[in-house]
This record gives C-alpha cells, structure tokens and sequence, in this order.
C-alpha cells in the first residue's frame, strides 16, 4: 500500500490517543485508508467484563479519520461531524482488535467513509460509517487555533 502524500500528519497521534494504548498501523495505512489496531487491556473492559463500546467507537474514529487526513491537502483539517457505531460482538482482554476505515467518497468540504471493527482473526466485531468535514486555509473556513474560543455576544436566543 502507497504510503499518503501527508505521512507525517497521519502517523502523529498522541494524546487521547496514546491514553488509549491503540496504534496507527504504517503498513495498512495509505490513501483513503487508515488502521489502527491494538491489544485489549484490563483498562478497556466495562462492567461485564468486555470492550467498553467507547472503544470501539473510539478506535473506528480514529481509524477512518486517519482515512479522511491521509487525503488531505496542505492547509486543510478535518473533523468528525457524525459517526454511526453498530457494534456486533463483544471483545475481551487479550484480544487483538483492528479497525480500518476506508473514505467512500471525498468532497470539497465532506467525507463519507466506513469502518470495520475485526479481531486478529478477522472476525467482524463492530461496524461504523461517518461523515468528516473539511475545512481549508484556501476557501477561508478554517483561520486556525487562535489560542482561546471567542466570547458570546449578547444573550443566547431562545426558541
């Protein structure tokens, strides 16, 4: 697999996700594409014993949103704006999980991408599909981290 254009941004993943103990794989990442995999920790479990479906949720996200950055342009940055998780069967300590998220289509300010959640065997575990936005430096819809959010004007409006 060609590794993407931005190799630098897509490897970097520090973190929330580094606390989280799954990695990007190099060698299953490249354009359009992202996978990240990891081995299943006392610290992921939930009260029954299995994968806490935060994890799940979190290691598809983060799978095909490596996807969505492996295509982007200098300049451009990308968000999720709605991730859909269907998770299909339980994982527990010790098991290898691995999620790959594939861009479906990319558009100026949209990315439509799927995921698939399996375990070292190929076992299908979860599912996911999402939509990313794109905003770019270019068009004017992203002016960067200006180091603090802006303060409200006036009262908030009420319906």
């Amino acid at each position: 697999m060609r590794p993407p254009r931005n190799w630098k941004v897509v490897a970097r993943m520090g973190g929330f996700h580094r606390e989280v103990g799954f990695e990007l794989d190099p060698l299953a990442t490249g354009e359009g594409v992202g996978t990240v995999r990891g081995v299943v920790e006392k610290k992921h479990l939930n009260i029954n014993g299995v994968v806490h479906g935060g994890v799940y949720a979190t290691i598809l996200d983060t799978a095909m949103g490596a996807a969505v950055v492996s295509l982007l342009a200098k300049g451009e940055v990308t968000a999720t704006t709605s991730l859909y998780v269907e998770f299909l069967r339980p994982a527990r300590e010790g098991h290898e999980l691995v999620a790959r998220g594939e861009v479906q289509r990319r558009g100026r300010h949209l990315a439509f991408v799927r995921g698939l959640l399996t375990d070292a065997e190929g076992v299908t575990l979860g599912q996911a599909q999402g939509t990313w936005y794109i905003w770019s430096e270019g068009d004017g819809t992203w002016q960067g981290h200006r180091g603090k959010a802006p303060a409200a004007k006036g009262r908030p409006r009420s319906r």
